[in-house]
This record gives structure tokens, sequence and C-alpha cells, in this order.
């Protein structure tokens, strides 16, 4: 009899209800963390995904960068092309006209039509002028010419 008053003791009630929570709270926790780390690696995958994903689009997205740069590039000289073009079709409009090479011929080439007379004045002082701006001592071109040869010769010895 004093088994049974030990088994149906409030002490002993007490330690098994005790036992009783602890083991339902264990498995109440291993369930939480169970579940937690399913989740957990769920995350883990969908990142992964997320990852993959980037990666593989950087290199598409990056050329397609690139080559919208490179054909706003080109549209660009294209445009340039087309104006050069219209100015050159300009000009050559021009160059038909017998009037204009005319003019040009006068200008650059100093011809003169048949019964003018063509004059040329020297200015000695921009002649020396010019020559000093091209780095020249006022003597002919062959004579500064020579002396850069004799002195080229003499930095080798």
């Amino acid at each position: 009899m004093g088994q049974d008053r030990d088994r149906f003791s409030t002490a002993t009630r007490l330690r098994l209800l005790g036992e009783q929570t602890a083991a339902r709270v264990y498995r109440s926790q291993s369930r939480r963390q169970a579940r937690r780390s399913r989740l957990t690696g769920r995350a883990a995958f969908l990142a992964l995904v997320v990852c993959s994903m980037v990666v593989a689009l950087a290199y598409p997205m990056r050329q397609y960068v690139s080559q919208r740069g490179e054909i706003a590039e080109q549209e660009r000289l294209a445009e340039q092309a087309a104006a050069r073009v219209e100015r050159l079709r300009d000009e050559k409009a021009r160059l038909q006209d017998d009037a204009y090479v005319r003019q040009l011929a006068r200008r650059h080439l100093h011809y003169v039509l048949p019964g003018e007379t063509a004059f040329t004045m020297n200015d000695p002082e921009a002649a020396r002028e010019h020559r000093t701006d091209q780095g020249g001592t006022g003597r002919p071109w062959y004579s500064n010419v020579w002396d850069g040869v004799d002195r080229a010769d003499q930095e080798n010895r």
C-alpha cells in the first residue's frame, strides 16, 4: 500500500506532469525547428535561384547596353556622313557653274583673263616676318638645309 500511496502522491504527480510537459515542449520545439529549417532551406534555394538568374542575365544586359551605345555612335556618324554628302553635293553643283570655277582659279591659282594685267607686289617687311615666323634666319632655304645636314653629321661624331 505504501507503493500505491507513493504512486499517487502529489510530488510524484507533479514530477510526472513536469516530465510530460517537458516532453511536449521538446516535441513542439523540434517541430518548430524542423519547420524553420525547411523554411531556411526554401529561402536558400530561392536565393540561389535569384542569384543564378542575376548571373545569367548580367552578361546579356551588359552586351545590350554596350550595343545600344555603339548603335548611338553609329547613328551619330551616319548623320555626320549624310551632312558631309550634302555639302559635297552642294560643292559639286557649284563646280558645274563656270563663273564659280573661274573665281576659284583666279583666287587660288592667280589666273588672269585675257587682256588683264597681273601684278605681284612683294613687301620685304612681310617676307622677313614670314621667314622668321617659320624659323628661318633670312637666308635662302637651301642654306638652312645644308646647315641642318652639317649639324646632324657633327652630332654623330
